[in-house]
């Protein structure tokens, strides 16, 4: 299978023929074909030439470009690469087809850096991508994972047998950690949900340390979003068999109805990608997999690029055009008596937080 892969991506490198200014990841791309061959010991050193060569190459594909020339021991060449470059990049507006952000870029430059064993500057970035993802902000799962495979790109390059050695406290409880791991991880005790912590770091590495709480949420706590108009719609409501709206504040057991969801883009923006619409329900309800039927009867849903159904909620993901609107019915039925939580229903775009709408949740009943 390896070997596959080696010769289709190696087709495809020889093959990139982009002689226009690019839009944004299609030269890192080409630049990350080129590191992941070089990285299988099958580097393609034509291809890498030419892309050095290219006068429209961006500076994050200059990045990871160098990269792969420093897998194969030319060094040299790929310091000439970054010589002068910047470690951060603007924010864009559109992630691109890679899915991509100043972030995920800079972790990027991160994991470069300690390939080049440049200690220094990757000892500053590696504090800076910290930070980011430290902050109460939202990360597409691209970016998250980019920048933790760097942070542990660099905590993997530390040389030191010892690699955590600290002492502290919290209130009364002493802390005592010495791990060879690049993680390690203290359960605390904290009374009244409030304690102080004290930490000292003991060994000569540098420490990043992180204060993780967990619980339960409260009951009916609901999902954030901006739910603009202008934005994104999404309009959801519940209706019987015979396109009847009902109430699902109380519904009698044994009652068949449909969860209807209207989508729309009003065309403020362009073409929405990556679309996902989450529909939770309420355990007393079931859901009735109309694929087992392989029916809808006259209630047929908009075409999604992929549906999902699950014990208690249906996934659906789409693209939507400026002006279009797409409808999505799940058949239900109100199956146990008794008083749950309804999640209410989330769509957003996956990799651009500022397209999201919904609909809040709320108690239901299933009565006799």
């Amino acid at each position: 299978m390896l070997q596959q892969w080696k010769q289709y991506q190696r087709n495809k490198a020889l093959a990139w023929n982009v002689t226009s200014a690019p839009w944004y990841g299609t030269d890192l791309m080409q630049a990350y074909r080129l590191y992941l061959l070089a990285l299988a010991n099958a580097a393609e050193l034509g291809a890498m030439n030419r892309l050095k060569e290219w006068k429209f190459l961006t500076p994050e594909a200059k990045w990871r470009l160098a990269a792969a020339y420093q897998l194969i021991g030319q060094s040299n060449v790929a310091l000439q690469l970054i010589s002068g470059l910047s470690t951060s990049f603007p924010s864009r507006p559109d992630p691109g087809i890679t899915f991509g952000s100043g972030l995920r870029d800079q972790a990027m430059v991160l994991e470069t850096l300690v390939l080049m064993k440049r200690t220094g500057e990757a000892q500053q970035l590696v504090k800076t991508v910290a930070a980011q993802l430290s902050q109460d902000y939202w990360y597409s799962t691209q970016t998250t994972a980019y920048s933790l495979i760097a942070i542990a790109a660099f905590s993997g390059s530390n040389p030191s047998n010892q690699k955590i050695n600290a002492t502290g406290n919290s209130g009364n409880q002493a802390i005592n950690m010495n791990s060879n791991n690049a993680v390690a991880q203290n359960a605390l005790q904290w009374q009244n949900g409030k304690a102080s912590v004290q930490l000292q770091n003991k060994g000569s590495n540098v420490l990043f340390i992180r204060i993780i709480n967990e619980g339960k949420p409260v009951s009916g706590e609901n999902i954030s979003f901006t739910n603009d108009p202008d934005i994104l719609k999404v309009s959801v409501s519940y209706i019987n068999t015979n396109n009847t709206p009902i109430s699902i504040d109380s519904i009698k057991q044994g009652t068949d109805f449909l969860a209807k969801v209207v989508v729309t883009n009003p065309g403020k923006k362009n073409t929405y990608t990556n679309m996902a619409l989450s529909e939770i329900f309420p355990s007393g309800w079931e859901i009735l997999n109309t694929r087992l039927y392989n029916s809808e009867g006259s209630f047929e849903s908009s075409p999604s690029d992929y549906m999902d159904i699950r014990d208690d909620r249906v996934y659906y993901y789409f693209d939507l055009k400026p002006a279009e609107s797409k409808t999505y019915y799940v058949q239900l039925n109100a199956a146990y008596l008794g008083k749950y939580y309804w999640p209410g229903v989330y769509c957003e775009e996956m990799y651009d937080h500022t397209i999201s709408g919904g609909a809040k949740g709320k108690w239901v009943k299933v009565i006799e």
